[in-house]
Formats: structure tokens, sequence, C-alpha cells
């Protein structure tokens, strides 16, 4: 079983909170759409989507644990200036429609995942409950893309042909990204398709693609593994053989740095699950972020 901890952000979520705080009255500086994305990931989809007819302010920034996320009253401020608002859904948001509430508007919502074939954990901090992380499957995202642009034509009928244009743009990018991951990990012998990630954010990925995925956390970074869990975990890894653990961007890497110590596993870098970097880094983009992540899984279990 796990503890819970308490909801507090990472300093670099506070500082991106307080800089969208402090700029809320003039977050969108333009006649454009207005759109509000829950966090990066849905951004970067709606900016590649509405191209230079919308204007996009995520609400959890890059580099952010969304999982962590507190929003503050004055955010309300924000989806005020809002006529669509982009959410994931399966649960990943739970704090999204009070502060909707909050703005004393009444946005267009949409969520992205509808129409994604939901996992269902099994782990002990969330038994049963939706895994949210669905984009990690790049065909998922392609569902995203097509939820995306609809709602975008709703709310903008004078920009369809743009829309549609951007769509078809962006799904044969992302056919040629899913053909590209799947070709790379068809490369690795099975025996090396086994990793260890910070929290269960890669089980859509692992499914779609290949790859064999073990955690100490479940679906949400809130939860903290007892020693319990992590003692049966270093277990498993001795008896499978895993090759590789790895390190989320936004989450401390502290855990997974003593996984590897005591297991012998290679620590195999860095990976993005739930938050682009910022537009300078390796993953600022999702397209960027999934290529960033095949090739650190790459340089890891190539034998």
């Amino acid at each position: 079983m796990t503890n819970r901890r308490p909801r507090f952000g990472l300093l670099r979520a506070s500082l991106a909170l307080l800089a969208l705080i402090l700029s809320a009255p003039d977050a969108f500086a333009s006649d454009r759409l207005q759109l509000v994305a829950s966090f990066s990931i849905l951004a970067d989809m709606a900016r590649e989507l509405g191209g230079d007819r919308v204007d996009v302010v995520a609400l959890v920034g890059p580099n952010a644990d969304a999982h962590n996320f507190e929003p503050a009253p004055q955010q309300s401020a924000v989806i005020a200036k809002a006529k669509l608002v982009i959410a994931n859904g399966l649960d990943f948001e739970p704090w999204l429609q009070r502060l909707i509430a909050a703005s004393g508007t009444s946005p267009s919502v949409i969520y992205a995942s509808t129409g994604v074939v939901p996992n269902l954990t099994t782990h002990d901090d969330h038994p049963g409950a939706p895994d949210p992380h669905a984009w990690q499957n790049v065909s998922n995202a392609r569902i995203y893309a097509k939820n995306i642009t609809e709602a975008l034509k709703s709310a903008d009928p004078d920009g369809r042909a743009t829309y549609d244009a951007n769509l078809e743009r962006y799904d044969v990018a992302l056919q040629a990204l899913d053909a590209k991951i799947r070709a790379s990990l068809a490369s690795l012998p099975i025996e090396r398709r086994k990793i260890v990630t910070t929290h269960d954010a890669f089980l859509y990925f692992g499914q779609a693609y290949g790859l064999e995925l073990m955690a100490p956390i479940g679906l949400s970074t809130e939860a903290e593994p007892s020693a319990q869990d992590i003692a049966k975990l270093i277990r498993q890894i001795k008896r499978n053989n895993v090759p590789a653990v790895f390190i989320e961007s936004a989450i401390n890497p502290r855990l997974m740095n003593q996984i590897a110590a005591e297991t012998g596993a290679k620590l195999g870098g860095m990976l993005y699950s739930d938050a682009l970097s910022d537009e300078k880094g390796p993953a600022g983009s999702y397209i960027t972020m999934m290529e960033a992540n095949i090739k650190a899984l790459m340089q890891a279990l190539a034998p």
C-alpha cells in the first residue's frame, strides 16, 4: 500500500504559476481565438492545430508536475478570458471544474481523450481508476488531435479550412512518429524491452509498442511508495533482469537513483511523461517529446 503525502507543488510549478497569475490580465494579447489548455502537452497540440488563428495559455506549464498542481483562485481570471478550455479528461484535472466555476463564466470545455479506450489501473493507490496518460500512445494522440480540431471548428467556424489543413499535416507527422517508435523498439531483443519509471505514466506506451513497464508509484505522483513497495520492486527488477531505470523530467530523481543503486540496473536517463520541456529544451513539443523519449530508451536498452 502507499501513503499519501501533502499536495505541495514543485518550486518550478510555483514560479510558473506566479508568472501566469501576474500576467493574467494580459495573458491573451491578441484578437485571435482565446484558448486555455490544462497542461503543456495539450497546449502544444492546440497551437499546432490552431496555428495563427489561436492564442493558447497552459494552466500547468512546461517542466511542471500536473499531478501536484494546485490552482490559485487568481487563475480564474485566465479562464474568464477564454472561449474554449481544452482538458485531458480521464480524471487528470480534478480541480478544473472548481476553477471554471470561480471564473464566473461558461467557456466551452472539451476533453481531448474522448473516444480513447482507457486502461484501468491495478496499482494500490488508485485501483480501478482510468489511466489518464493516453497521449503516450501516438494512436491516441491522433484521437486527441481530431477532437481538438472539431472543437476549434465549432468555436471558430470561419477557420474551418485552416483547421482541417493543419490536422491533415499534423496527422501525417503523428503517423510518421508512430512508425518510428515501432521500428525502433522492434529492433531490440525481447529480453531488453523492460524498464522501470517513477510512476505509471507509460502503460499506454508499453502496450502499444511492446515494452514491459514497472513503477514504484501508481498513476499519480501524489502518492509515496512504502518501504515494502520499494523492496518488492527491487526484488522484481533483479528477478526479471530489468536492464534500465529512468527518471522523469518533472519528478525528484532521488527514488530512482536509489533503486538503480540497489539493483545494479543502468540509470537510463530522463523520460518526459506529463509535461514538455521549455521551448529550448529537447521536448518542446509533443512530437519532440516522444522522439526524446525513444532516443533515451534506445540508448539505454540497445545491447
